[in-house]
């Protein structure tokens, strides 16, 4: 029977599969620096869906906190909408995470009554004051993060937050707003304020915040997340194979790259999928092509939007797709025209149904920048997936 897969399509990589992305953690760990030499920070660290970004900020927290002595604290938000559950969360973080260390007292201390030990699967944390007193802490959240920084003076220099998923938050004015004013009361009322906070987000979401309060903008150090490399992407798939003792043919490897295209929610899909179909220790270009097409399918009902999913996949448009997933290298923008020398007679007529359908469900978009006719692939991710479904129509690779 197969062990477990190193491969975790959907999560965060494990710390010990990181790769890339050096000129990023050398930016970021200069704003810690500078935080904790007094100098506040704020870091948006942004990229498309699918880049790594809570992979990277996992990765960063553990090195601020092995390296800066820092307390680092993740907080997914994806289901949060309301300032009081957003600062509730926090506070519940910085808890667990203080949970173990010989100094949680202090901190717990400073939250009162309102924390419990819960024994549930192991010993944890729980923080649920009443809504008022939320109310409180959402006003009082620079003084809050501000008093628990002084109580591990001489433990912790200083705190790292990471809010992951700020979708729900981002799209009221309330949460902009309060950022804002966040930043501003620590700026002004502290000549010494250790917390960087790293929002993390598609840059549609830094958007919908500026749309909100564009002063924001102003306060964030911007990090952008580019597709890894052909190399990194290989470095990722020898060490993840080899970390449960399988090797991959080299032929294999240069598949398992090319069809990744450097995006790391792609990756951890065909390298999963090419693990429960190799059947020996060796990856072979066989295993590869295989376990590709199985991701492919997967990654279409996992990560596509229902819609999206269906029409890319619709006998109407797919053969159209076909010839734009038959391009190589991958390329997320074309033009109308020289998609429209590639079509049938047939094809042809159908191809400005296409183009105003595939808007409509914002998949591309014009480009203007680009020229009259232009259109870009809205997301990284469509290209790609469209690439491997070609592959996978064709019954394997080209």
């Amino acid at each position: 029977m197969k062990g477990d897969s190193p491969f975790r399509p959907g999560s965060p990589v494990p710390i010990e599969l990181f790769v890339g992305r050096q000129e990023q953690i050398e930016e970021i760990l200069r704003y810690v620096s500078a935080t904790l030499s007094g100098k506040q920070e704020n870091v948006f660290l942004t990229g498309e869906r699918g880049i790594g970004k809570s992979s990277l900020a996992a990765f960063l927290r553990q090195i601020v906190a092995n390296r800066e002595n820092v307390l680092g604290v993740h907080v997914f938000l994806g289901h949060v909408e309301t300032l009081e559950e957003f600062v509730r969360c926090i506070f519940e973080a910085i808890l667990k995470e203080a949970r173990t260390q010989r100094w949680y007292e202090r901190v717990a201390g400073f939250f009162g009554k309102y924390v419990r030990e819960i024994d549930l699967f192991g010993v944890s944390v729980s923080f649920a004051p009443p809504q008022d007193d939320l109310k409180e802490l959402v006003r009082g959240f620079p003084e809050a993060l501000w008093n628990i920084s002084e109580r591990m003076q001489g433990e912790r220099k200083g705190i790292f937050i990471v809010l992951d998923d700020i979708n729900g938050l981002a799209k009221k004015p309330d949460f902009a707003n309060w950022y804002k004013s966040f930043v501003d009361y620590a700026a002004t009322h502290y000549p010494k304020y250790p917390v960087l906070v790293m929002p993390t987000g598609i840059p549609a979401i830094r958007d919908a915040l500026s749309s909100h309060q564009p002063s924001l903008m102003r306060v964030f150090r911007v990090v952008d997340i580019p597709k890894l490399s052909d190399e990194e992407v290989e470095g990722f798939f020898q060490k993840a194979f080899a970390k449960v003792n399988m090797t991959v043919e080299p032929d294999a490897l240069k598949l398992l790259v090319r069809y990744s295209s450097g995006l790391p929610i792609f990756m951890h899909e065909v390298g999963d999928a090419v693990f429960w179909v190799t059947k020996d220790n060796t990856v072979t270009l066989e295993d590869a092509d295989k376990g590709i097409r199985n991701a492919a399918e997967s990654i279409g009902r996992k990560y596509l939007d229902p819609r999206v999913y269906r029409a890319i996949r619709s006998p109407r448009y797919f053969s159209i797709l076909r010839k734009l997933g038959g391009q190589q290298p991958i390329r997320s923008v074309f033009t109308k025209r020289e998609l429209e020398a590639a079509l049938t007679a047939d094809e042809r007529k159908v191809l400005n149904n296409f183009l105003q359908k595939m808007r409509g469900l914002q998949v591309i978009e014009q480009d203007p920048e680009a020229g009259r006719g232009c259109y870009r692939f809205t997301n990284e991710m469509y290209p790609v997936y469209i690439y491997m479904e070609s592959m996978r129509s064709r019954g394997g690779r080209r």
